[in-house]
């Protein structure tokens, strides 16, 4: 008998910069006890869930930056979100702005949580790969400042043995880079839960940005089949704040086929009965790294040739 897991992608349509972590708490409720009515079992939210994506902003005021940010998980808003999950008996993922102190010093994060059906936390990732810039760039119209905001992930690529499965987490701009799955799947995840906040304007180079759908798409489903996972990933979208935010929050098979897919850019769930097992099949045929992956190989390669250079 197959082993399954009903997963949803729990889209979340644009947040306002003045929009309260309450009236976004009750959003998120809303979309759980949606998904839990269709028999989900475990929810993924997107990146940055709870406020409105900020690094679009250049602020120094540090009481106004300390605003978007997380100091405890859950804290006295986010506990409402926790109960009602325990209450349902539904895990979910939660993505937000952490800021950590350790010694003294404070330590800003983009971070993601994961929760099993009890409400307790059983994992957290801190996002590496972070796009973007660390200084305002005054040729671009549109500003992305994560690397101002935010410090790279010091917690490395987990996998967390819950809700039957082994479940492994990224962030946004993770998902682009084939480490990151990769990493995951030597540690034998079977899912990959992603969160995301992409903007259609990024570069500012029209060519390039046209092609962002398909690049989420490709990156998503690329991932899943050449690291035998399955991945649930979701978005904020829609037109937040002067920006537009894809959706396509999506849940995607082991076999890189797309199963489900959201088709607005507004809160909506997407919902999925997934064959954990159909992880293991692909894990045992064409990607069993044991008998076919050859990382010496690889290590000879770059030993061999050199670094590469212009």
């Amino acid at each position: 008998m197959s082993r399954t897991l009903v997963a949803a992608a729990a889209q979340m349509g644009p947040i306002a910069r003045s929009d309260t972590r309450k009236a976004v708490i009750e959003r998120l409720i809303a979309l759980l006890g949606e998904a839990s009515s269709r028999g989900a079992e475990l929810v993924v939210f997107p990146e940055l869930t709870l406020t409105t994506f900020f690094p679009r902003w250049h602020m120094t005021d540090p009481a106004e930056i300390d605003a978007f940010y997380e100091t405890e998980m859950p804290g006295p808003e986010t506990q409402k979100l926790f109960d009602a999950a325990k209450r349902l008996k539904i895990g979910f993922y939660l993505g937000y702005a952490e800021l950590a102190v350790a010694d003294g010093v404070k330590h800003r994060y983009n971070t993601s949580v994961l929760v099993d059906r009890d409400g307790k936390i059983v994992g957290k990732y801190r996002k590496i790969h972070l796009p973007g810039w660390d200084t305002p760039q005054p040729d671009m119209a549109s500003q992305h400042l994560e690397k101002y905001y935010f410090e790279p992930g010091n917690l490395g690529f987990n996998v967390f043995e819950t809700m039957g499965t082994r479940i492994g987490m990224a962030i946004c701009n993770d998902r682009r880079w084939p480490e990151t799955y990769r990493v995951m799947a030597l540690k034998g995840s079977e899912m990959i839960l992603v969160g995301y906040n992409t903007p259609d304007d990024h570069t500012g180079n029209f060519d390039f940005d046209s092609l962002t759908q398909f690049h989420n798409q490709l990156s998503i489903q690329a991932g899943a089949y050449q690291n035998s996972n399955w991945v649930i990933a979701t978005a904020k979208a829609g037109h937040e704040e002067g920006s537009n935010l894809i959706g396509q929050s999506m849940i995607v098979a082991p076999s890189g086929q797309i199963v489900a897919m959201a088709v607005s850019t507004a809160d909506e769930v997407v919902v999925a009965k997934c064959d954990l097992d159909m992880a293991k099949l692909y894990r045992k045929t064409i990607f069993d790294f044991a008998r076919h992956r050859e990382p010496e190989q690889y290590r000879l390669i770059v030993e061999t040739k050199g670094p590469v250079t212009d």
